[in-house]
């Protein structure tokens, strides 16, 4: 299981593989498999952002709910035991920072 993230310029079609790449900027899927390890750490149900990540669906955040998951970074580093898992939570702050200074953008969390 793993989670790959893609930054789209708009929020993209989901069913229409060939229309998602319209919107596409960049990709991280480096770090599937340390991220998705990291993020099921964190509660569920819980009232933070990341912890709406389906690991096995996809998520998307828009880039005022990418601000705010900003802000959970440095709680989730120290939730990391591994250094492949702090490599990915730093990628992921990279992303999750580049959102929300896209206007417009769209995270999206492509789960297993």
């Amino acid at each position: 299981m793993g989670i790959e993230l893609e930054l789209h310029s708009a929020r993209p079609a989901r069913n229409d593989w060939a229309m998602s790449r319209a919107t596409f900027l960049q990709g991280s899927y480096e770090y599937g498999e340390e991220l998705a390890a990291v993020l099921a750490t964190l509660k569920a149900d819980g009232p933070d952002k990341l912890s709406w990540v389906d690991p096995y669906g996809d998520t998307q955040f828009n880039e005022q709910e990418a601000e705010v998951a900003l802000g959970e970074i440095a709680g989730l580093l120290q939730r990391c035991t591994t250094e492949g898992q702090r490599a990915a939570v730093t990628d992921l702050a990279a992303m999750l920072k580049s959102c929300a200074t896209t206007p417009g953008s769209c995270l999206w969390f492509v789960g297993d």
